[in-house]
């Protein structure tokens, strides 16, 4: 078909599978389907990622797929603030992403106010943006290319908390994170420990083991975790033995399908000491 005129006016309805300004990028997800949809609706062509930046920051990553850098860019209009790729999808298939919904409910402070509020009130984000982050995004980036997900795990958890920290800083102070997600981060943790000490051989000391599994958290209480193909299944039967579903056991887990497994107890003793029931709403397995 012939694309429309741009004097066409155009009702415009969206909706999402995933909670809406709950920390799950739901403004760059929206955006980013906007500026693809119109474009197509009215033929543009070109470089549309600095189109979608001015509704969402975020969302110029959205318009291409795998792994996207968001370029600062230099110029006072910000038309050289672009998205780049950094790596096709098809770049590391093994790589799988499983977010943890424990809240639908709109974020107190939305992120457009609350990273204003950081900037004139944060000196932690000030040293984070001028001396910790170019340094951290080369490193990203070298982890990504190089398929490192121990580099890559470690650097996202690490960051992440930086994230909340800088958060913490600013003035009045920002809580993105509630108790399920401080509960799930400390999961992730004994879920790597265990692994740690029980995939070392005896006959030689320990040395650092990748974590098997990295999580990450942003404006919200919602948490991402990223670990690869042939530890999905375990880590679910974990997160749903922790938090067992209240009454949506056949919609617990949606997305891509994901094989059963079998919990030996020397983990479950390590990894699940006292199981939460319903505090998870749902799983969404991604890649």
């Amino acid at each position: 078909a012939a694309p429309l005129n741009l004097s066409y006016k155009i009702h415009i309805a969206t909706e999402n599978n995933f909670p809406t300004a709950a920390g799950l990028a739901s403004s760059a997800a929206g955006y980013a389907c906007l500026v693809s949809a119109l474009a197509r609706l009215y033929g543009v062509e070109g470089e549309l990622s600095e189109v979608a930046r001015r509704g969402s920051g975020s969302a110029c990553r959205s318009m291409l797929g795998g792994f996207v850098q968001w370029q600062r860019g230099e110029r006072p209009d910000g038309r050289d603030s672009l998205a780049h790729q950094v790596a096709p999808e098809t770049h590391w298939p093994e790589l799988r992403v499983l977010v943890l919904v424990v809240s639908g409910e709109k974020k107190q402070v939305g992120s457009t106010a609350g990273m204003q509020t950081s900037v004139d009130t944060s000196p932690l984000l000030k040293h984070r943006a001028e001396a910790v982050v170019p340094e951290r995004l080369a490193l990203m980036m070298r982890h990504i290319r190089e398929r490192d997900f121990e580099g890559f795990g470690q650097l996202a958890m690490r960051d992440s908390n930086q994230f909340h920290a800088t958060c913490l800083d600013t003035f009045p102070p920002i809580f993105y994170l509630n108790d399920l997600s401080r509960h799930i981060i400390a999961l992730a943790h004994r879920f790597n420990a265990h692994h740690g000490r029980t995939k070392v051989p005896v006959s030689r000391p320990p040395r650092p083991v990748p974590p098997p599994v990295a999580h990450t958290l942003h404006a919200g209480p919602n948490a991402v975790i990223f670990t690869l193909a042939d530890t999905v299944a375990e880590f679910v039967e974990v997160v749903r033995r922790s938090f067992p579903p209240a009454a949506n056991g056949d919609q617990f887990v949606r997305g891509l399908p994901v094989g059963a497994a079998s919990l030996p107890e020397e983990l479950l003793a390590a990894v699940v000491p006292e199981p939460v029931p319903g505090a998870v709403r749902y799983i969404l397995h991604t890649k």
